[in-house]
């Protein structure tokens, strides 16, 4: 889809990468782009609308897809992580938390939207992933778990929605210069790289994006004798 003129409405855009897509989008000509955050008074972009929305609660999607009838791209960006392990004490109940805002939260805000961009020529839904999708290493064992799911739902909702003529991108990325990695002494791509790559696949057509060149890598990877995901002996 072309981004020039177009209406979008990405979550979690008060920091980090929902910032930066907010940033790029106003740079490449989007008519409006409505900003949500759980608290809205976050948002201190100018030029975008400050939109409230908690991506777990049901009454605040419903009230966004009123707020935002007009929208023609749906960012679903938000996102939680936690250290840890499955074998933890409290793995379930951080599992539970991580899910409802990393896989139900971009289920529902996609099933409430699928009906506007229907109505609004089609458009597109650009999920943010992660490279974490297809490596848990069990450091992040919950959060990993939950962008391997929201990938699955990337390609359901691709199919599904193919007949009302919706892009659906899948963005996968590595570690990225934000709030969710500090303290990670990796490198790091800066969110602006990824955002750019991520818009000019959207432009393209593209289903999918690896941002990244570990990205590519790992995805490369899967394929291998003894695949990425498993434990590598020398």
């Amino acid at each position: 889809m072309k981004i020039e003129n177009s209406v979008v409405l990405i979550t979690g855009a008060n920091r980090g990468i929902g910032l930066a897509f907010a940033q790029a989008l106003l740079a490449r000509g989007a008519r409006k782009v409505y900003a949500a955050a759980r608290n809205p008074e976050s948002v201190t972009l100018p030029g975008v609308k400050a939109l409230q929305l908690d991506v777990t609660k049901p009454e605040e999607i419903a009230a966004a897809v009123k707020d935002a009838s007009d929208v023609t791209l749906v960012i679903n960006n938000a996102g939680i992580a936690q250290p840890g392990g499955f074998l933890a004490e409290d793995s379930e109940a951080v599992a539970r938390r991580i899910f409802e805002t990393n896989v139900f939260g971009v289920l529902n805000v996609s099933k409430a939207f699928a009906p506007v961009l229907k109505a609004n020529g089609g458009g597109a839904l650009l999920n943010v992933l992660s490279v974490a999708t297809w490596v848990n290493g069990g450091e992040l064992a919950a959060y990993s778990a939950s962008k391997s799911a929201a990938w699955s739902l990337t390609n359901a909702l691709r199919n599904e929605l193919a007949a009302q003529k919706t892009q659906v991108l899948g963005l996968h990325m590595a570690y990225v210069d934000t709030d969710l990695t500090r303290g990670f002494d990796v490198q790091k791509s800066s969110a602006e790289e990824i955002v750019q790559r991520a818009l000019d696949g959207l432009e393209a057509g593209e289903d999918e994006v690896l941002a990244d060149a570990l990205t590519q890598q790992i995805r490369q990877g899967l394929g291998a004798p003894r695949p990425v995901y498993l434990p590598q002996t020398n």
